[in-house]
């Protein structure tokens, strides 16, 4: 099969939100439709102990929340699917961010009670940042929530997008009696009997017709045409082109843990999706249909089998093909190397794949030679940029528990660190070892895979750091920066890569540090990659 029709029939997305919107709910009734698995379950329920397929770590299960990106792929009508879903719990917002750079298009979900969060406000900001097309699917119809237009004026205002309603929900709650589907001029009956796995659809060409009446009753059918009036009115038609430039994104209603309203969403996606997309390299525009393969790591994840100490590092494809047994360029390192078993995805059921295209992404079975934002390619000399490091929220010393496990400990936070689980910063005056993490909740995450996974015990004593901030010196021959890095002594820092880090104990500080050293630059955000790195500067 060429590798244009290959990359035609590829579609690569994320699905981000809010905790609890129902992101995880939503991916499994995605692949019951692909046909991937049989019965969903459902992430909350303890009735069924079928955890999410998409949550595979202990902690996760015991939780009932995403902590890891999980990539999952099905086919569907002939379009070979691949889903990042990213936890959508804040204290992980750095991995979803990093699986943002991965994806080609992305869905938003929206709990209809909640409205628009704060967690999927910063999300949306960063696809807004790289106009990542979006589609948003406001869930849990089948509960009491907020009216359709009042949500629909609260994604626009909140969240600053162009909304345009593809699907229209009739009532809502108790009385919600299904779906408008404005895409394809059909009515779908909601039976509430989740058993069902996919709901039976009607076909009404005119809404004015009086089969309406008989689906829905009369005060529903009603409500519905003088809705159905006003959507045509004040939001803009469909356009597809606006859609994938970012300038204009489609609403979808439904309940994913009835699924319902679910096979709409999909069906409109997979054509109107964007196939892979080109990405920017630190030299030129990389498109997915050239010849040569290239690729980049934007995920590490250890020990996905607690059995086999195996860490897989996850591989988006840009262009070309990936080929079994190859030998790829390893841009930072300089060498090629050659990968005997490429992984593709299913949750955490995997399976060896001789040739990949544009969008997929492969895990490759790794001993540490990647690190995220490593570029693959077929011999040219070019990095992926832009899979930024943030400055951590939340500071600890990390102590050895048990003197005996030394190694282990090393070696498991040495892994956890590649893995973007958290930064680890050494103080430059005593070598103490401080871990900052974007959420609290991580601590719980390393001190509990380090035991788990690697047989080592820690403990962590507060440290009171406000930010960490790199350090970039305009001269640093000069006396000010040696001026800076005595005065500031007790608080300078190397990160992994072993760049100078500053921790400022209070916002104060850092303004008068600012003022006092005007040549020492401060930086809120670390490029992986130095190259062509663009730096939010610590105001």
């Amino acid at each position: 099969m060429s590798l244009t029709k290959e990359i035609k029939r590829r579609r690569t997305f994320g699905i981000i939100s809010h905790p609890d919107a129902g992101k995880t709910t939503l991916t499994e009734k995605l692949l019951l439709f692909g046909g991937a698995i049989q019965e969903a379950g459902a992430v909350k329920s303890n009735k069924i102990k079928k955890g999410a397929t998409s949550d595979f770590m202990e902690i996760e299960r015991q939780r009932g929340i995403s902590v890891a990106t999980s990539v999952l792929a099905f086919e569907y009508e002939g379009i070979k699917i691949n889903i990042l879903d990213t936890p959508g719990h804040k204290d992980f917002a750095e991995d979803t961010f990093r699986t943002l750079t991965a994806v080609d298009s992305v869905i938003v979900v929206i709990d209809v009670a909640k409205g628009v969060e704060e967690q999927t406000e910063k999300l949306v900001e960063v696809c807004r940042m790289r106009n990542i097309p979006m589609i948003v699917f406001i869930n849990k119809m089948d509960r009491e929530g907020k009216d359709a237009f009042e949500l629909l004026d609260e994604i626009e205002q909140k969240l600053n997008l162009r909304v345009t309603p593809l699907s229209f929900p009739i009532g809502m709650g108790y009385d919600f009696k299904g779906i408008y589907n404005i895409w394809e001029k059909n009515v779908n009956l909601f039976s509430g009997d989740s058993r069902k796995n996919i709901e039976e659809t009607i076909e009404i060409e005119d809404v004015s017709s009086p089969e309406l009446e008989k689906l829905v009753g009369d005060k529903a059918a009603k409500t519905l045409r003088e809705e159905l009036e006003l959507v045509y009115e004040v939001y803009p038609d469909f356009n597809r082109d606006e859609y994938l430039n970012g300038e204009l994104q489609p609403v979808f209603f439904g309940s994913a843990l009835n699924n319902f309203g679910v096979r709409e969403l999909l069906d409109c996606f997979v054509e109107i999706a964007p196939t892979p997309r080109p990405k920017e390299s630190d030299t030129r525009l990389v498109k997915p249909d050239e010849k040569e393969f290239s690729g980049f790591v934007f995920k590490i994840h250890a020990n996905m089998d607690p059995k086999h100490r195996d860490r897989l590092a996850f591989v988006k494809i840009v262009s070309g093909t990936f080929e079994r047994n190859s030998p790829y360029l390893h841009v930072r390192h300089g060498k090629k190397l050659k990968f005997s078993s490429p992984n593709a995805f299913f949750a955490e059921k995997k399976q060896i794949v001789d040739i990949s295209y544009p969008g997929d992404i492969v895990g490759l079975h790794d001993t540490g030679n990647f690190k995220i934002g490593d570029t693959l390619t077929e011999g040219e000399e070019m990095r992926y940029k832009g899979i930024p490091s943030f400055s951590p929220e939340h500071f600890k010393y990390i102590n050895n528990a048990d003197p005996m496990k030394s190694k282990q400990l090393e070696k498991g936070i040495d892994q956890l660190m590649d893995e973007g689980v958290a930064q680890l910063f050494t103080l430059e005056l005593n070598n103490r070892k401080v871990i900052g993490t974007v959420g609290a909740l991580q601590f719980e995450v390393i001190q509990y895979r380090l035991e788990h996974e690697y047989g080592a015990k820690c403990s962590y004593e507060n440290l009171n750091v406000h930010k960490a901030c790199w350090v970039e010196a305009k001269d640093p021959k000069s006396e000010e920066f040696a001026d800076f890095k005595r005065v500031k002594a007790k608080f300078l820092a190397k990160d992994k890569r072993g760049q100078l880090v500053f921790f400022a104990d209070s916002a104060f500080t850092l303004q008068m540090t600012q003022s006092k050293y005007p040549n020492v630059k401060l930086h809120f955000v670390s490029e992986f990659e130095k190259a062509g790195s663009s730096k939010m500067e610590a105001k």
